[in-house]
């Protein structure tokens, strides 16, 4: 079992207090902030997440949890329009 490692953004977050959204919320979120690791790019970064999954659906059929995560995997980054930084 793996130990449990207390954060402050555990407990500022992890209640969900601050705001709740959907999946689909966080994505469009996404779009609101300039990715500093990609300052240059011309589209959402919402477009990057679903590009993202369709690149391993396309290459992974089979895993559909992946095509998740995939998905996902950017979604922290909103915690930046919440004073967080990147």
């Amino acid at each position: 079992r793996c130990p449990r490692v207390a954060c402050p953004q555990s407990a500022q977050y992890g209640s969900c207090s601050l705001r709740r959204m959907s999946v689909m919320e966080a994505l469009e979120l996404l779009d609101q902030l300039v990715d500093e690791s990609d300052p240059d790019v011309d589209f959402p970064n919402s477009f990057h997440a679903f590009q993202t999954a369709e690149g391993i659906r396309r290459a992974h059929p089979d895993k559909d949890w992946f095509h998740l995560v995939g998905l996902l995997h950017d979604l922290g980054k909103v915690l930046v329009l919440f004073g967080e930084p990147q």
